[in-house]
């Protein structure tokens, strides 16, 4: 198994951050963003928790009727991030 650079990573998480962006504010489970991105799970999964990490999404764990999710989790911009993008994107 080849290695990624981190200059691919880089983009790949681009590319979550403008899905998770276009759909706003809704949230998807990781399986619905590494469709988006046609990536693995597991590996879209690791990047999602980078970006966590970074402060540019949110874990939702939490589903509509208010039940804990036990595996599954969400995610979505955080408020700071979507506005970041919102001025990239407004120029």
């Amino acid at each position: 198994m080849s290695k990624i650079s981190e200059q691919k990573k880089a983009k790949i998480k681009e590319d979550i951050l403008s899905f998770l962006y276009e759909i706003n504010p809704k949230a998807m489970f990781t399986k619905e963003v590494a469709e988006a991105v046609i990536r693995d799970e597991e590996f879209t999964k690791n990047l999602l928790l980078e970006l966590k990490r970074d402060n540019l999404v949110n874990e939702v764990d939490i589903s509509e009727k208010g039940k804990k999710f036990l595996l599954r989790r969400r995610w979505q911009l955080t408020k700071g991030a979507f506005d970041a993008y919102a001025k990239l994107t407004s120029r």
